[in-house]
């Protein structure tokens, strides 16, 4: 089954990153958080990814062909052979098996487009899409066995994530009788990790963006489900997100299931 990851976004609100790097590429530990998203659909079977790429998608191509993939540790060139056997890596323990479609969507194209543009590389048959910037104790395949059993044309992961502020409880007599930090929100959000039947891609455009008019429209259809995600999810969207996934990795990750 294919994954689709979206990865073509700047990261604006990263400051430190904005500029020099896509978005997807912020090291959370020693490796990029589009590595930690792709360990986590490898571990639970899910190895076959299509890359939507953007803003520097050549460095994303440069990362998994030079620093951590085909061109990384000792290799063997044999000119003799058939063209698709003739690098072999020697040595060494490699542990990823990605198998990984670099689509080129476009610099600036939304997120909905990205997906249209990157659909000729899907089989026909379920997929699963989600955003370059989140990661999650998932269970992909209790997902998947949601989705069927809903037989709906779509599926959205929507999670409970902590409130950006810390809660005042203001009682009689407007005394403080409770402070809570950052408690957990009771409004459901879209989490990512989205599985889609191929029909979805009749509801996209090349200049949707997929939160929009396409998932809109599948509401609206009757046709989109939510799987209930109680368990650990965090974005990376600004500066301190990233901090606090680095924080997380050097004490025990959640989302490290590999």
């Amino acid at each position: 089954m294919k994954t689709l990851i979206l990865c073509g976004g700047k990261g604006t609100r990263l400051s430190a990153h904005s500029e020099a790097m896509p978005k997807a590429l912020v090291e959370v530990g020693p490796q990029p958080i589009l590595w930690h998203i792709m360990k986590i659909y490898e571990a639970q079977g899910f190895n076959d990814f299509v890359l939507c790429l953007g803003f520097k998608g050549a460095a994303i191509k440069e990362y998994f062909l030079f620093r951590g993939g085909a061109l990384g540790g000792d290799l063997q060139l044999d000119m003799g052979a058939p063209a698709a056997e003739r690098l072999q890596k020697i040595g060494g323990d490699f542990h990823d098996r990605f198998t990984i479609t670099f689509a080129d969507t476009g610099q600036d194209t939304p997120t909905g487009g990205r997906i249209k543009r990157a659909s000729r590389y899907l089989d026909n048959g379920t997929f699963m899409v989600t955003y370059g910037d989140g990661v999650a104790d998932i269970d992909l395949k209790a997902l998947l066995a949601f989705h069927k059993k809903q037989g709906t044309i779509g599926t959205v992961t929507v999670v409970t994530p902590p409130s950006q502020f810390g809660e005042v409880i203001i009682g009689h007599g407007e005394r403080v009788t409770e402070f809570r930090e950052k408690p957990i929100s009771d409004k459901w959000v879209n989490g990512g990790f989205f599985v889609f039947e191929p029909a979805f891609l009749s509801y996209l455009g090349e200049d949707d963006v997929l939160e929009r008019a396409p998932l809109e429209r599948l509401a609206a259809d009757g046709q989109l489900s939510a799987f209930r995600h109680t368990g650990f999810w965090q974005c990376m969207d600004t500066f301190k997100d990233a901090a606090l996934l680095n924080d997380l990795w050097a004490g025990g990750a959640p989302w490290k299931i590999w």
